[in-house]
């Protein structure tokens, strides 16, 4: 018998890996508005820790990110402005740059302390400011001396080249002997190559290339590089020697100041070197280093740079990441793209909803058996058409339209226009379509977080997103609170959705307060989504739902059947009076359309009718009755085609802790709102 071959592919991963213990840290610096916070706030994490560098009241923000399977810590340092003549609190940058918290020999006096309370950079990420390169590139010739790893983000290209400025990042990376890598950090693009680069350049060991002065000041400089290079002053300083060179050539107090206290026997030859070097110089040391070095950043500029006429050519996608990635319209395309998923969920799933699951139920709701294999055999069907209620009108729908916006990729451009705000709530912006979904149902909603989350934010948007109203909760809104409450009572019930969810996420964050890594968000291009991609991702996230839904389903229709069928419905009442009378004040009778709303909750609508014995549920609750059954509703268990979903997506214990949240949060809000509602009726009567 032949044997069957089986082929496996390989994924080469280029080690070593940096994670856990052997993580990087990555340094953010710039000259002021360079664009530099504005990445870090693309990158960073829910959970930001924010400090300030010693002796300064300077602020630096920090927090893990992820690169791929690397991990790393980014720190967005203050802005510098110059390494020639550093001010305080340049100062401590370039000391958080040079040592971080390894303090050398010659600061131990200090009593401030290291700069910044964690390890030095593995690389440093200057953000330039592509309209007025120049200037940032003198800070790139004094930050190419540090000896440490460099990469250039070459920020604002979109606004350089609309003001006719081309700059060749090839050309201008080889100069200097670091990657170069062009950005537009408000809008997303370039991005995750950069951090790709910087963890790179780390891997691979990348330094820039010398920087030296030009010629006829660096051959002046070489005693005095070679007098600092000897082992005493490493030792002690333990910065390269054409630094320390540069900066008591440019007479920097502190290293100056720090060889008087330490090396005062060796002033004086340091100084006839500093003597002898400016001798036959144009003007003073220090300002020959410094117009030398504007000089080479002109030079720089000018090799990089071809000047034109402002870019016009703007073609659809232009357009459309200015919809979608502007911080002016980001938030319109986002809306854009949401109303058009409303409009799936409240027009185009109704209808498929209307001419599937509805009449499958009106085909049999004449069925009324009496038996118990009937009884058992109707529970099935209604196990069965509750199922095809779900899947066929929302979930496919829902997750091949979610599935289409990530193929054309749109779905990465939202995630990046709504990150900050879903921040707020301890997520990431990868959620909020999936959160969108949740109108529809919560189930395809559930299996989108899955699908694109992990660890603390799957959970939290698990939780979070429960408490979403679904579409057959929004209809049993509509239909009773807009017929007896007014379009007020309407807007009253969402507008408490939003602030119990807001609410939620906060106390949610201290249960879960090790909030996750930044995401390093990829723009893709755009492009026209595949049908056969579509059919089998749709197919990958849904297939489950035969699986585990089904039997819970099925299963919870039969066996509330049974007990329906045994008589135990008035037990029920009697079981739950202390919640449906004593704490809600609604009648007695309502006990079974609550618990039986677990199974779906269309259901409930019907059973408070049967229930009252009416249609007019307007002669039986008054408006409270009507406003805390509603909130009720709105908050507790969505189904229970949502818990099987969230026991695969989070676990059973997470999954039952949800159920608790629920009940608990159910309770609470209607069981206050009834009662301040009564309390203002009392008043006013």
């Amino acid at each position: 018998m032949k044997k069957k071959t089986v082929h496996t592919a390989t994924i080469p991963i280029r080690g070593p890996l940096f994670r856990g213990e052997r993580r990087l840290r990555i340094a953010l610096v710039g000259l002021p508005n360079s664009g530099k916070s504005s990445l870090f706030a693309a990158v960073s994490s829910t959970s930001v820790d924010t400090g300030e560098l010693a002796g300064t009241h300077r602020a630096y923000d920090e927090c893990a990110v992820q690169v791929g399977l690397d991990e790393a810590r980014v720190i967005d340092l203050p802005s510098i402005r110059s390494l020639r003549h550093p001010e305080r609190e340049d100062r401590a940058t370039l000391k958080y740059l040079l040592w971080g918290d390894e303090r050398p020999p010659v600061s131990v006096h200090e009593p401030e302390g290291p700069p910044a309370p964690f390890t030095p950079p593995d690389v440093i990420v200057q953000v330039a400011d592509a309209t007025t390169l120049e200037r940032h590139l003198e800070l790139t010739l004094e930050l190419a001396q540090l000896g440490r790893p460099l990469v250039i983000a070459l920020n604002k290209m979109d606004e350089a080249q609309e003001r006719g400025l081309y700059v060749n990042g090839r050309v201008l990376g080889a100069q200097l002997g670091v990657p170069v890598v062009p950005t537009v950090a408000v809008m997303g693009h370039g991005i995750s190559e950069l951090f790709r680069t910087a963890v790179g350049a780390v891997r691979e060991g990348v330094c820039p290339l010398a920087q030296p002065a030009s010629k006829h000041i660096a051959g002046r400089l070489e005693p005095l590089a070679a007098l600092l290079g000897a082992a005493e002053f490493q030792r002690a300083f333990r910065v390269p020697p054409q630094l320390l060179a540069t900066r008591i050539a440019e007479g920097d107090r502190y290293f100056i100041g720090e060889l008087e206290q330490h090396f005062r026997e060796r002033l004086p030859a340091i100084q006839q070197l500093l003597g002898t070097a400016e001798q036959a110089l144009p003007r003073p040391l220090a300002e020959e280093l410094h117009a030398d070095r504007h000089h080479r950043a002109a030079l720089l500029f000018e090799t990089a740079t071809r000047l034109g006429a402002p870019h016009e050519r703007r073609d659809w996608r232009y357009w459309l990441d200015e919809l979608f990635l502007s911080p002016h319209w980001g938030f319109v395309g986002s809306a854009a793209v949401f109303a058009a998923v409303l409009f799936v969920v409240f027009f185009v799933s109704t209808w498929i909803d209307s001419v599937t699951a509805a009449r499958l139920v009106e085909a049999v709701s004449a069925w009324q058996p009496e038996s118990t294999a009937g009884v058992v055999g109707r529970a099935v069907a209604d196990g069965l058409i509750g199922l095809v209620g779900i899947v066929v009108p929302y979930m496919i729908p829902l997750v091949l339209l979610l599935v289409a916006l990530e193929e054309a990729g749109v779905m990465a451009r939202i995630a990046f226009a709504v990150d900050r705000t879903f921040h707020r709530l301890g997520l990431h912006g990868g959620v909020a379509v999936p959160f969108l979904l949740g109108l529809g149902c919560n189930v395809p909603a559930i299996s989108a977080i899955g699908a694109t989350t992990s660890g603390r934010e799957r959970v939290m948007a698990s939780l979070l997103v429960t408490f979403v109203p679904c579409s057959a909760r929004s209809a049993i809104i509509l239909a009773l609170a807009g017929k007896y409450l007014g379009g007020v009572g309407v807007f009253a019930i969402f507008l408490l959705t939003m602030i119990v969810i807001a609410l939620l996420s906060q106390v949610l964050r201290r249960r879960y307060p090790r909030g996750g890594p930044g995401q390093v968000q990829e723009i893709p291009c755009y492009r026209l989504p595949r049908w056969r991609a579509l059919a089998r991702e749709t197919w990958v996230r849904t297939r489950d739902i035969l699986f585990i839904v089904t039997p819970l389903l099925i299963g919870g229709s039969v066996v509330l059947a049974l007990l329906a069928h045994v008589g135990a419905d008035h037990a029920i009442n009697a079981l739950l009076t202390p919640i449906t009378t004593w704490w809600l004040g609604l009648p007695v009778a309502l006990g079974v359309p609550i618990l039986f709303g677990v199974l779906r909750k269309e259901l409930s609508l019907l059973m408070i009718y049967q229930a009252l014995g009416s249609f007019e549920i307007g002669q039986h609750l008054n408006s409270i009755q009507i406003m805390t059954f509603l909130l009720f509703l709105t908050f507790y268990v969505p189904c229970i085609s949502t818990f099987a979903v969230m026991m695969k997506t989070i676990g059973r214990r997470e999954a039952l802790f949800s159920v608790a949240l629920s009940v608990g949060v159910a309770l609470l809000v209607s069981g206050v709102a009834r009662f301040a509602l009564e309390g203002l009726q009392y008043l006013a009567g």
